[in-house]
């Protein structure tokens, strides 16, 4: 298999990219390290696997995904994120990922995930098989952040690690304004007062 590895650190790289080429199925293990990157790589050649990280900088995994989804419908896209299945794993399978791995996962864990997606199935880990069973099974009682579009969502999580409005602009390339706007809307779609309480709730649910 011919994978390709997108994620900004390259420290992170360079394990994933030693764990890879010592499974004899994998011959090929590119990489990538912005979403210019990921796409010139796609289109220059042909890859078997992507597996992408969600913190990628400027527009962040999901957007990233959908461009990939939008330019190759038919690519295996192994989600490989520091953030817990129940923040973003929902998130990246409805956005087209055919799988969702935690970097917390073992070495095997991140071979049998990229052998399933790569032979057309789907991954997650059992216990997020589990949550979604139970999801489905509750109709109601789900958390405000669920209602925040995938924008607002990842605006939250930025608040939440104590980023302020202007350093959130800088880092997804946006204007201020447009971010206060996302700000605003969140808070009306959690029912929550401020900044303050948005970090809280984040610290809370865990959207770090």
């Amino acid at each position: 298999m011919r994978i390709l590895i997108a994620d900004d650190h390259p420290i992170v790289r360079r394990g994933l990219r030693q764990i890879l080429i010592d499974a004899q199925d994998i011959s090929v293990v590119g990489e990538a390290d912005t979403e210019a990157a990921v796409l010139a790589q796609l289109r220059e050649q042909e890859w078997d696997v992507l597996v992408l990280d969600l913190a990628m900088p400027g527009r962040g995994g999901l957007d990233v995904l959908k461009q990939v989804r939008a330019e190759r419908p038919h690519l295996p896209v192994l989600i490989l994120s520091m953030h817990p299945e129940e923040q973003y794993a929902v998130r990246a399978l409805r956005a087209g990922a055919d799988g969702y791995l935690t970097k917390e996962g073992a070495p095997e864990k991140l071979l049998e995930a990229i052998r399933k997606v790569a032979s057309g199935g789907k991954y997650v880990s059992e216990q997020l098989a589990e949550q979604l069973a139970v999801e489905i099974a509750r109709p109601g009682g789900r958390p405000p952040h669920e209602a925040l579009s995938d924008r607002e969502l990842q605006v939250l999580v930025l608040l939440g690690a104590g980023r302020t409005v202007s350093e959130i602009a800088t880092q997804l390339s946006l204007s201020v304004k447009t971010v206060s706007t996302y700000r605003v809307r969140i808070l009306e779609k959690t029912g929550l007062k401020n900044t303050a309480e948005l970090i809280e709730y984040a610290v809370t649910h865990q959207l770090r």
